[in-house]
């Protein structure tokens, strides 16, 4: 069984160069501060009603550490998740947060180092009345993820890794890195070079 924590070197560009469009969210989930560290984990995953955090809350408490934990919420007047809640999480092992939708305690959560990737901040809190089951399918960042898919979150994005696929990903990622660690930028300039070339001749471009 392949461990999760082996994507932790793996950039989410090679992933994304694997695993196509469809597997990488949207460009508004992003690092809400920086440098951040890259994250690597398994989704625990959870949805959130817009204007309630409930389940969030409850997910802090119940995510295995090292999770990734993945909310499907889509609402941008009310923050998911705060300074408190970041540092629960952090504290209890959690990698990261990777949210459809707001946080707020930004300053607090960027001088802990915890790493956040959502769509911004905004001051005022959702309630907390809706209860429903975790790890449950979410959609996130117009991505599909699943409770234990390898999320994978860097400055360049967030990428979800189906969980059926996680040991071609990782072999083909690692292939993919040795080649590129091999060749140096004479060699990629005189292969792009040519490639270009072709496709050009190809079209009929003279020049």
């Amino acid at each position: 069984m392949i461990e999760t924590t082996e994507f932790a070197d793996i950039p989410t560009t090679t992933l994304a160069d694997l695993l196509g469009r469809d597997r990488v969210m949207d460009i508004g989930i992003r690092p809400l501060w920086g440098p951040v560290p890259r994250v690597a984990g398994p989704a625990f995953t959870v949805r959130c009603p817009p204007g309630d955090n409930l389940m969030l809350h409850a997910a802090i408490h119940r995510a295995p550490a090292g999770s990734v934990i993945v909310v499907e919420s889509g609402d941008l007047d009310y923050a998911l998740a705060g300074g408190n809640v970041c540092a629960v999480a952090q504290r209890r092992g959690i990698a990261g947060f990777v949210l459809d939708g707001l946080i707020r305690d930004l300053a607090e959560v960027r001088e802990a180092r915890f790493p956040v990737f959502a769509r911004g901040v905004i001051p005022i809190p959702g309630a907390k009345n809706a209860v429903a089951p975790l790890g449950g399918a979410v959609r996130c960042g117009g991505v599909r993820v699943e409770a234990g898919d390898v999320v994978v979150a860097d400055e360049e994005g967030v990428v979800a890794v189906p969980s059926a696929r996680r040991a071609d990903a990782l072999a083909g990622a690692r292939a993919k890195l040795a080649k590129e660690a091999a060749e140096t930028l004479d060699d990629w300039e005189a292969a792009h070079r040519a490639r270009i070339d072709e496709i050009l001749a190809q079209g009929g471009f003279e020049g």
